[in-house]
């Protein structure tokens, strides 16, 4: 576990280590199948695999970008920047978002598994069953890690946790938690989640009145919680920005006093607060079909 955040060369040598993933993902299963998810084994298995799914995308060798995204070989090849998934131009991720995964492997082997749906219905599995707070949060971790790219692969894991895998509600329970660091990730874990456009919909239905109950009434005092104020203003700005039925979601979750509320701190310290929330009531206004609404 320690070694595992030993950085780039440390994660390339355990990802390569032949047999060691494969090995984690079994015990994990094992504690599963046995009822046993808070003990400690699993948590250092799950931190393990958090750790190693860090910058996986960016850091995975050039083959498997080649096996993996056969089919983009169809994008212009303008605009590359280093990185094993090419090219992160605006309209490439446009059309990322519409490119499908090739059908999964039945049976990954070592690397393979960190992203295949076994392994997130898995994460999702102890998310809502294990009550040890470091498990839930690497299991939230990895799953955040894993939908931070920009390349096929973060939308596809999306649509897996929200759709084939239907994790919203146990990733919405974590929001709930007394846990901070616990709730930051999950928040953390919905902001990535919700920069899938097709995805904000189901997103939006299932946990954006939770995002603003716990939104809190003015900027807080503690750095944890104001980050965590700040990916929920950049999840709701995601949910909102292009549907005028999820900004009147949140008003009637009355979000729009906290959010004022928030917008208005203009201590240097919390700044980060003022801003998101201050770009998230920019983009509220833009839906002019609400103005009266708001108004009252």
């Amino acid at each position: 576990r320690n070694m595992s955040s030993a950085g780039p060369e440390g994660r390339k040598k355990m990802r390569e280590c032949e047999g060691l993933i494969d090995s984690l993902v079994y015990y994990i299963q094992g504690a599963i199948a046995d009822h046993e998810p808070n003990d400690k084994a699993t948590e250092n298995c799950v931190c393990i695999l958090h750790n190693l799914s860090y910058q996986l995308e960016i850091e995975l060798p050039e083959s498997y970008a080649q096996s993996i995204y056969m089919q983009r070989r169809n994008i212009s090849s303008n605009d590359k920047t280093p990185g094993c998934f090419g090219t992160r131009s605006r309209k490439v991720k446009e059309k990322q978002q519409d490119t499908p995964l090739p059908e999964e492997k039945s049976n990954p082997k070592g690397v393979e598994s960190l992203w295949h749906s076994t392994l997130i219905r898995i994460y999702l599995s102890l998310i809502a069953k294990s009550t040890r707070n470091y498990t839930q949060e690497a299991s939230l971790g990895a799953l955040q890690n894993l939908t931070a790219g920009t390349g096929p692969m973060p939308f596809a894991v999306a649509r897996t946790v929200v759709q084939r895998a239907n994790g919203l509600p146990s990733i919405r329970a974590m929001l709930h938690v007394s846990h901070p660091a616990v709730k930051k990730t999950a928040v953390s874990l919905l902001r990535n989640l919700s920069r899938n456009t097709s995805l904000q919909s189901d997103i939006a239905r299932e946990v954006l009145p939770d995002l603003v109950s716990i939104l809190p009434e003015c900027v807080p005092g503690s750095d944890i919680a104001c980050e965590t104020t700040v990916s929920i203003c950049y999840t709701l700005f995601n949910l909102t920005q292009s549907s005028s039925h999820n900004a009147r979601l949140l008003l009637s979750a009355h979000g729009l006093p906290k959010v004022i509320a928030i917008s208005m701190n203009d201590s240097n310290m919390f700044s980060k607060a003022s801003r998101a929330a201050s770009v998230l009531l920019y983009s509220l206004w833009s839906h002019t079909d609400l103005h009266s609404a708001y108004k009252k």
